[in-house]
């Protein structure tokens, strides 16, 4: 994140900034933990409050929820890193010569392995 100009982030906290930003949607505390695979709760709670005293999240309390989004500050960041991402993603393409499908291909199945592993070891802690 430092290259989007951002030097102050953990990994989580980069995690959750592109995860609240990701769709233009308001999100849950729960729904950000379990899409993320986050069993504790409090460790995001705590990293998203940081973010929202940083500028780049704002959250909204609704009734008893309260949902997290990007602030215009968030939203440039993100777009800043996923430039630089993507530029050097690209670079890393051209040097391999692998075509763009074949990379669409095997993400695909990396999202279904992950999504697999993920079953088997809830499925295997409740023994």
């Amino acid at each position: 994140m430092s290259a989007a100009g951002e030097k102050n982030l953990t990994p989580m906290e980069v995690s959750l900034v592109h995860h609240v930003n990701h769709r233009g949607r308001k999100k849950k505390l729960a729904d950000i933990c379990f899409v993320l695979n986050i069993e504790d709760t409090h460790v995001v709670s705590y990293a998203l409050k940081k973010l929202v005293k940083m500028g780049y999240v704002v959250s909204e309390k609704v009734g008893k929820e309260v949902f997290f989004a990007t602030s215009d500050a968030g939203e440039a960041l993100c777009e800043r890193y996923r430039q630089v991402r993507e530029q050097c993603l690209i670079e890393a393409l051209v040097e391999s010569g692998t075509p763009n499908e074949e990379i669409g291909r095997t993400a695909q199945l990396l999202r279904v392995l992950s999504g697999l592993y993920d079953q088997a070891a809830r499925a295997g802690a409740s023994l």
